[in-house]
């Protein structure tokens, strides 16, 4: 008897196991069924309501594109302000005829500040020869210039010293090195024609950075104007959508589907939106690039980042994203019409 029971406990452990795996089964397949019922209906929805899908899919597409110039042009002026900044030197004159050891000692009294970078020194006779072989090819000029002339030109060039800083923004302290140190006030030439060249470019740097402001904020701006013009057409659409069908709706919560099977159809339609969008955004963006960056660089706009990224295997992730966020807003949106919809239905 003893032993029937134990025999009875065995076979039942099995058979709920067995029964287990078997719900366990059933659950992933009507998880998958329900899944490519969601994606099946939320297609057709797509094409039955196939202009206003339109709509939306555009306006997504001008919003993804806004936001792509408005982080397209913050880097290219921000990296244009930044190429002009480590191009500028500070350039200081000297009385013609400086030795090279008072440049070397004027030099060493710059270096102690710690902005300076970067220093070169030339003495009258190496600005001379920098003007010869600037206009070596001038045979003019080479019939003019004998030895006395020659002597001449050297006794009256300015010795100099180029200083390249770490921060072009702020140059006070090189000012008051020039300024005050007896080293560097003995030797600076007093020519008002010769003054240190303190702000040269700082008004084009000034400019540019500006204009990395404005389009930084100009362009979110509009990327939220849009962005909200973009969750309302959505919005608009799924909810006439949801009007268009809410008998047959009705008919699904009696035999009762649940909120996400409901829900769902409406969701993939808005994210076809999105991908489309996406990839409508990223060619159209891409091309437009492909076109203007050329003009841009003849400016003098530094367009190397954006060049790099576009010609190389990022040009993938890039589309990627696009995708990724008309899939978002499209996803969001419509989570808000429906979420609405069966919220207002409960009551």
């Amino acid at each position: 008897m003893v032993d029937e029971t134990k025999e009875t406990k065995k076979k039942m452990k099995k058979t709920s196991r067995k029964g287990l795996k078997m719900m366990q089964k059933n659950r992933s397949h009507n998880f998958v069924r329900k899944e490519m019922r969601i994606a099946k209906y939320g297609v057709k929805g797509f094409g039955r309501n196939i202009w206003l899908s339109t709509a939306a899919t555009v306006v997504m597409s001008i919003t993804l594109v806004i936001l792509f110039i408005t982080v397209v042009a913050s880097v290219i002026l921000t990296s244009t302000a930044e190429m002009m900044k480590n191009k500028i030197d500070i350039t200081i004159y000297f009385n013609p005829g400086t030795t090279r050891g008072a440049l070397l000692q004027l030099e060493g009294r710059m270096r102690e500040d710690k902005n300076v970078k970067e220093i070169t020194t030339t003495t009258s006779e190496d600005e001379y020869n920098l003007l010869v072989k600037e206009y070596e090819n001038d045979e003019t000029l080479k019939d003019v210039i004998n030895k006395d002339v020659q002597d001449e030109l050297i006794k009256n060039m300015y010795a100099t010293m180029r200083i390249k800083v770490k921060d072009p923004m702020n140059l006070d302290s090189v000012k008051t090195i020039v300024e005050t140190d007896p080293l560097f006030v003995e030797y600076v030439t007093d020519d008002e024609n010769r003054q240190p060249t303190y702000d040269v470019n700082q008004a084009e740097i000034n400019t540019i950075t500006t204009w990395a402001s404005i389009a930084r904020t100009g362009g979110i701006i509009l990327a939220v104007v849009f962005l909200v013009i973009s969750v309302l057409i959505i919005f608009s659409t799924i909810r006439m959508a949801i009007f268009s069908r809410r008998e047959e709706i009705y008919m699904m919560k009696l035999v009762g589907a649940d909120k996400s099977f409901i829900r769902g159809p409406f969701l993939v339609e808005a994210e076809i939106c999105g991908v489309i969008a996406g990839i409508i955004a990223g060619t159209a963006s891409y091309f437009m690039f492909r076109f203007l960056g050329p003009k841009l660089a003849s400016y003098g706009i530094d367009v190397s980042q954006i060049n790099d990224i576009l010609e190389s295997n990022k040009l993938i992730i890039v589309f990627i994203i696009f995708i990724a966020m008309g899939v978002l807003i499209g996803r969001l949106s419509a989570r808000l019409a429906v979420a609405r919809y069966l919220n207002r239905k409960q009551k």
